[in-house]
């Protein structure tokens, strides 16, 4: 299964459809209306499955979230979290029951439950979009933020007996938030710390810390009766952006964990799904998609980011970049296990929509964003700098990889200017190695190695980092590479 999931990646990039759909279709195929014929129907599984995923997923993603992309686009991913999904809900709620006729519980349910965007659809899409920094930075803390409200929301609706006043719910969430935050913060700095000044014995066992230490942010979340979700994913992003030692190897690691998470949790979906039941959802699905797609998250967008003065092309972009993925599919589990009337309706409508709708949004997001004229930033790109600790010498071995657009390029050894306590101690290009000199001119594709005592290890990594994005003019820019401003 595995490998014909990974060769299932190579088709889905070449078609641009993303693969969650391959990986649905997988599990369909082998279920009981496919070749596989294997009955599966234990929701309950499903859902824990499912969640252990997400954890997984969030915390990957978490990882490759860049602090200077997703800090200025905190304040409306949190506005987007919390009153883009309350928009959301009331839209497409109120859609799935004057349109399709579904009773108001019903109705509540299917609106929180794909109200939610899908951290791994987002991540897989857009990282392979070249757009703005703050559209990207938006949506990929939103896909962070917002599972918490929305668990609660479709738990609440679920439950027997009526549903709390909404002021309760509202209290709900921002506390759950709170505790979540707080917990995937303090986690997230404490792991760093340890692992900066704890020298392991093994430079495998890194990532296995840094997940074990994501894994760790969600339990205390969850059991402080936080979001465990948003722990996760805010502890992951304080360890991505910590510069911890042998990062190239952890990012691997994380990415490895997360395309397993996601073919496991996809082709478990699949599984669950049964075919020949969709024929009568399929109509409402569509009805309740056109509401969500069309109306509720527009409109989520527009009420959220106008404060922001957001242009109006990026919020057109991020309207139609609301991808549904693998949550709402495993949120409407949840109604499933609790015995909800109607809940394997709602799983089909679901299901349906999340299909046709990523069938849709993904592949056209290249499309629309050529069509808005929203391309990424052509910077220089940033350079691969991997440390490696010196136990005993108290320092760092930091291995810095020069990509092609680097400004590095012409810039000659002794132009670095390296803090006292750093030098450039091998240079390895065309795959010989030698030991430079002050007039030894840097090429794009060489490796350095520099040795850094410890306390100069992260103003010798700033120094470097300057450098690539500013060349020889990096003693009038930002320690990133940026113009200052005075």
């Amino acid at each position: 299964m595995l490998l014909v999931a990974v060769v299932a990646v190579r088709i889905s990039s070449r078609s641009g459809l993303p693969s969650l759909l391959v990986y649905l279709g997988i599990g369909v195929a082998i279920g009981q209306d496919g070749i596989g014929d294997v009955h599966f129907d234990n929701a309950e599984l499903t859902q824990v499955i499912g969640y252990a995923a997400l954890v997984v997923i969030l915390a990957e993603g978490g990882l490759g979230t860049k602090w200077s992309e997703a800090k200025p686009a905190l304040p409306a991913a949190t506005a987007l979290a919390l009153a883009g999904v309350a928009v959301s809900v009331g839209v497409t709620a109120s859609a799935a029951h004057f349109l399709v006729g579904l009773e108001w519980r019903q109705a509540l349910i299917i609106g929180a439950v794909v109200s939610s965007t899908d951290a791994a659809a987002v991540f897989s899409v857009l990282r392979r979009i070249p757009l703005p920094s703050r559209v990207t930075g938006t949506l990929e803390a939103e896909s962070g933020f917002n599972d918490a409200p929305v668990v609660i929301l479709v738990v609440a609706f679920s439950a027997a007996g009526p549903v709390e006043h909404w002021y309760v719910l509202i209290g709900e969430i921002a506390l759950e938030l709170a505790i979540g935050a707080a917990i995937g913060l303090a986690v997230g700095w404490l792991g760093a710390w340890g692992l900066r000044h704890v020298a392991l014995p093994a430079s495998g066992l890194y990532p296995i810390a840094v997940m074990a230490i994501a894994v760790a942010a969600y339990a205390v979340g969850a059991t402080a009766h936080g979001s465990g979700f948003l722990a996760v994913y805010l502890a992951s992003m304080v360890l991505g952006n910590a510069r911890l030692p042998h990062w190239p190897a952890t990012r691997g690691f994380a990415e490895g964990l997360g395309w397993i998470a996601q073919i496991g949790m996809f082709v478990l979906l699949g599984l669950l799904v049964t075919p020949h039941e969709l024929g009568d959802d399929i109509v409402p699905a569509l009805l309740i998609g056109l509401a969500l797609t069309l109306v509720a998250r527009p409109l989520s967008v527009v009420v959220c980011l106008v404060p922001f003065r957001v242009p109006w092309q990026e919020q057109t972009l991020m309207s139609w970049a609301g991808l549904r993925g693998a949550v709402p599919i495993i949120l409407a589990t949840i109604p499933m296990v609790q015995g909800v009337d109607g809940s394997e309706r709602i799983f089909n409508i679901v299901f349906v929509l999340v299909v046709v709708y990523t069938l849709v949004q993904g592949p056209t997001l290249p499309w629309l964003a050529r069509t808005l004229r929203l391309g990424g930033d052509s910077g220089a790109a940033d350079l691969g700098i991997e440390s490696a600790p010196l136990e005993r010498l108290r320092g760092h071995l930091l291995s810095v990889a020069i990509p092609g657009e680097s400004r590095m390029h012409g810039v000659e050894v002794g132009e670095l200017r390296l803090p006292g306590g750093a030098a450039v101690t091998l240079v390895v290009r065309d795959g010989k190695s030698f030991v430079p000199l002050p007039s030894t001119v840097l090429r794009r594709g060489d490796e350095l190695l520099v040795v850094a005592t410890d306390p100069v290890r992260d103003a010798a990594e700033r120094r470097l980092r300057a450098v690539g994005r500013g060349g020889k003019l990096a003693d009038w820019l930002g320690a990133d590479g940026s113009r200052a401003h005075h």
